[in-house]
């Protein structure tokens, strides 16, 4: 483990100054989220329904808009993150805004050492996992803080995403589907701020859809559905189509973009 301890502490020194750009990116939108706008999408809202009441444990949350969005649709809400530029940014958006969640700084495998609370709904989105190098202790962690009954969401950007190299024009199909290997990139800028100057050192993994239901359903949890859509609400490779809709397509859609899973615990 020694080893991926050195991979976070690097991914960590990378978040923490992609906070840094994000807060002030346009992608972001901080003075219109500040006036009332949500950062939800679609998906997650359609899933999780009414969530007024409940308690919502968001995992991976960054600096904190979906967990406040949640909070400002009634949840009582904690998040978790690795960056504590990420967490200090979220803690002053709650003053700011009057909320009650809470926030904390963690690798998200330690939740359990660091939250000891068990909610009714556990929700991680758009490029979290591939952080990971292992979802066994990732699956258990979320098991042990969902109350029995309890609800957990992911909506993800799908497998077949993180094959290409999409840094560049054209994406190339260069890394396994199910490959074990770590993936190490290094560039300029980020995907809120393609511009800026900063540079971008991150250590991923990538995962299949049988290993994403393997880790939950190994640790105990039910599967109440895996859907693959040919859209996204981000433009997460080169040369996406924007639709009416505002979503993203290739081209041609041959292949998923994201996948969404919902699962009980029993």
């Amino acid at each position: 483990m020694s080893e991926n301890k050195d991979f976070f502490e690097t991914n960590k020194a990378t978040w923490n100054e992609k906070v840094k750009v994000h807060s002030q990116s346009d992608m972001y939108d901080m003075q219109a989220f500040k006036k009332g706008k949500s950062s939800l999408m679609p998906y997650e809202l359609k899933a999780l329904g009414d969530v007024s009441g409940k308690s919502l444990l968001h995992l991976q949350c960054h600096f904190g808009q979906d967990t406040l969005s949640w909070s400002r649709l009634g949840a009582k809400c904690t998040g978790v993150d690795l960056s504590d530029e990420g967490v200090k940014v979220a803690k002053q958006l709650n003053e700011e805004l009057e909320l009650d969640a809470e926030f904390v700084c963690c690798n998200v495998l330690d939740t359990s050492e660091y939250v000891k609370q068990q909610f009714d709904i556990v929700f991680t989105s758009y490029g979290v996992i591939g952080w990971l190098p292992d979802l066994k202790p990732w699956g258990k962690m979320i098991a042990e803080r969902l109350k029995s009954g309890g609800k957990f969401f992911m909506a993800e950007f799908h497998p077949i995403v993180w094959m290409f190299d999409y840094l560049e024009d054209t994406p190339v199909m260069k890394y396994g589907y199910m490959q074990d290997e770590v993936i190490y990139e290094e560039y300029e800028g980020t995907y809120a701020d393609e511009d800026s100057k900063m540079v971008s050192r991150e250590y991923g993994w990538n995962h299949g859809l049988g290993e994403v239901v393997s880790a939950l359903t190994e640790a105990g949890l039910h599967i109440e559905y895996l859907k693959e859509y040919d859209e996204s609400p981000y433009n997460v490779l080169s040369n996406l189509i924007k639709t009416e809709s505002g979503m993203y397509v290739t081209k041609d859609k041959l292949y998923p973009l994201i996948f969404t899973l919902k699962t009980v615990k029993i």
